[in-house]
């Protein structure tokens, strides 16, 4: 986690509804801080100099035997890369099977009066592209801040998050890392608490 001693390299909000992407350079500290509290902060993460190598949810959840992500979690590619480990965290679970919501999830689920509505996948698309992604290079991504407990029977549900303002989590990278972020603008679920906020992403070097 950040503390008023480590140098920072960068220091931005991610708007409400918006996207946010960096490289985060191995050994730094992208500490991502839920400014306004329950806000959903979908994230995908690829090797800098090889896009091919990103973030695996199969990977990284057989790894750590564990469904949802906490403190020490290593985030793992497909080949079992470890891309960043969660080396602090202030609300202790994060989701990494609900997915991204996007246009026509929202229809289907909401109905067609909210086929206008901005969605996290054109988040990706739209930031992405900077980095000369595209739509086949999107992987099943990380929740940060969401909350999706599993029944018994295997239904998912989403409810009102666990985090508050403030309440932040931190990444090291272990490879230099493409962090790639929708600040989730889903209005039709708890999962932002039906309003948006931003979020702050500090990047520090120990």
């Amino acid at each position: 986690m950040t503390t008023t001693l480590d140098p920072v390299v960068l220091d931005e909000t991610a708007e409400a509804y918006g996207p946010w992407s960096a490289v985060v350079k191995a050994g730094n500290i992208l500490t991502i801080v839920d400014l306004h509290g329950n806000q959903a902060v979908d994230t995908l993460m690829y090797a800098a100099d090889d896009h091919s190598i990103r973030y695996s949810a199969a990977a990284t959840v057989t790894a750590q035997r564990n469904l949802f992500l906490s403190a020490r979690t290593v985030l793992r590619s497909d080949d079992s890369t470890p891309l960043m480990t969660i080396v602090a965290d202030e609300v202790g679970n994060h989701d990494t099977v609900g997915g991204a919501c996007s246009q026509e999830s929202n229809t289907l689920r909401y109905g067609h009066h909210t086929a206008h509505q901005h969605a996290c996948v054109e988040n990706f698309l739209i930031e992405g592209a900077r980095w000369g992604l595209g739509k086949r290079d999107l992987v099943p991504n990380i929740n940060f801040f969401m909350n999706v407990p599993v029944d018994a029977d295997g239904t998912l549900g989403i409810v009102d998050g666990l985090s508050a303002p403030g309440k932040s989590l931190s990444l090291r990278a272990e490879i230099d890392t493409l962090v790639l972020v929708s600040n989730c603008p889903q209005i039709n679920n708890p999962c932002n608490g039906f309003d948006p906020t931003a979020v702050r992403m500090i990047v520090t070097t120990p």
